[in-house]
């Protein structure tokens, strides 16, 4: 303990020495306030703090999402980023329109930036004696090292075309750029590992961003993001706040206070929240090893969790095997892998357990045995009597992800990337039943869940519960006497 004290201790002093450093170094008196007095906004710390190389805030309207953007390319040029190594450095904001670049992220980076620290602006439109009134095509600025850096103007109206050929060694996206720009601006940075970051309210609804970014679905390991919303911002009055949150419909007011991405209103799981239910990986006590589950698959994955259980009932989802296309004996191996490293408990007989998909025990076309029975040979016991009520599965998953007290009980260890993919991106369909795509860690899950005892009621619960039980007595004996 006294170790663990010792090693916070000089983690909070090394901050500290950072940012006396930076004051040193920020003449400007704006770049000098942010962050690092007594008010801190600590989601644009995160931000700054992150060392992947493809980094995105999701944030509502006035949440300081842009501030971050802005921030985080005049420390790169200037060479005084207080989390990483500074160098003299080019790079590129991106906006949508040239009208957007002047009044948004281009005002945001001029007032950061002293008079001073300018060796020279090129300007597409206007006099750069009055860069804010005009467009400018790039800045350059004086590195702390004796360089100096070039920060680029683009705008997505400009066309792929005009992104293409130069070497960079960061790109910042103010707001969301249409894919073929993206992509083209992830080569611009490919040969000096530079780094991609966005910022942006997510009000076009479920596009690319959603996949490749929040979703992750290509599992890119330098891909980070995080949900920006206006109590995150220690600036804005909580009365303002409540006051414009009245006026606007939830799907908007999801996107413009909270970050969230307009249109997912059919999710699912629409209390799942990253902050509260992902959660690093530990030591997890033996004692708390409950049951593996399964979702078998072939061209589908097979997807397999194992889960722990702690004495205060919380789940946590603590491994993963998620492969397709494989035979048994492949996944049958992967899983006892998993367990020798975890140290999982077996039967008597030597054997794991596990629940699997009741469909588990019908045979195929061109199979003597079952899949059931071919875990079973495999070493895995699988016990296919488990809930599949869909519904009912659904229902008891919510109360773990907030019971009736808004408490989390579930929580998933980030490794476990594909389940953690699939809860973001499950969605109903038009038969308000979920939609049959990327779903088999979810099945596996209800699995699971349904296992378990059903949680206490409330004492809230439990007294609607029987007013309901008496207003259907009330309407029994009403027909018993009609009839």
């Amino acid at each position: 303990m006294a170790t663990e004290n010792k090693k916070l201790i000089n983690a909070i002093k090394k901050e500290q020495s950072i940012l006396e450093s930076l004051k040193k170094h920020c003449g400007n008196d704006k770049l000098r306030r942010y962050n690092s007095g007594e008010v801190k906004h600590e989601k644009q710390l995160a931000f700054h703090r992150c060392k992947k190389r493809n980094r995105w805030v999701f944030g509502g309207n006035r949440s300081g999402k842009t501030e971050c953007g802005a921030v985080e390319c005049v420390w790169l040029c200037r060479g005084i980023h207080p989390f990483k190594e500074n160098k003299q450095v080019s790079g590129w904001v991106v906006s949508l329109t040239s009208q957007v670049q002047r009044d948004v992220a281009q005002e945001k980076v001029l007032s950061y930036l002293n008079r001073s620290w300018i060796a020279d602006i090129v300007m597409q439109q206007g006099k750069k004696d009055n860069p804010s009134g005009g467009i400018i095509d790039y800045i350059l600025i004086k590195n702390v090292f004796g360089g100096v850096s070039k920060l680029g103007f683009k705008t997505c109206d400009q066309g792929r075309e005009k992104f293409q050929g130069t070497s960079l060694d960061f790109v910042w996206f103010d707001e969301e750029p249409p894919n073929d720009i993206y992509l083209e601006c992830r080569m611009r940075v490919l040969d000096r590992a530079g780094e991609i970051f966005g910022t942006m309210t997510p009000l076009k609804g479920l596009t690319w961003v959603y996949d490749t970014i929040y979703l992750n679905s290509g599992l890119d390991d330098e891909v980070w993001c995080e949900f920006m919303e206006w109590a995150d911002n220690p600036y804005l009055k909580e009365s303002e706040i409540k006051a414009i949150s009245a006026t606007l419909p939830f799907e908007e007011l999801e996107a413009r206070r909270y970050g969230k991405f307009a249109g997912s209103g059919g999710l699912v799981y629409s209390s799942f929240d990253p902050n509260i239910h992902i959660i690093e990986p530990f030591d997890v006590p033996h004692e708390w090893y409950d049951n593996i589950s399964i979702d078998p698959g072939l061209h589908n994955p097979l997807s397999c969790h194992f889960y722990a259980c702690d004495f205060d009932g919380n789940v946590y989802v603590i491994a993963e095997h998620y492969d397709k296309e494989k035979d048994l004996i492949y996944h049958s191996d992967k899983i006892k892998a998993i367990a020798d490293r975890l140290h999982w408990k077996r039967g008597s007989n030597g054997m794991l357990n596990a629940l699997i998909d009741s469909a588990s025990t019908q045979h195929t076309l061109n199979g003597s045995k079952s899949v059931a029975e071919l875990f079973f040979e495999l070493g895995i016991n699988v016990n296919t009597k488990v809930n599949k009520d869909l519904f009912a599965g659904i229902s008891r998953v919510r109360t773990y992800l907030k019971d009736a007290n808004g408490n989390a009980r579930l929580f998933i260890f980030s490794s476990c990337v594909n389940m953690i993919r699939e809860i973001k991106g499950y969605f109903f369909g038009n038969a308000d039943s979920p939609i049959k795509k990327d779903d088999h860690a979810m099945d596996e899950l209800r699995y699971y869940i349904m296992s378990r005892p059903e949680p206490p009621k409330t004492v809230s619960e439990q007294r609607v519960n029987d007013a309901t039980k008496f207003k259907r007595k009330l309407i029994q004996r009403a027909k018993n006497n009609f009839n």
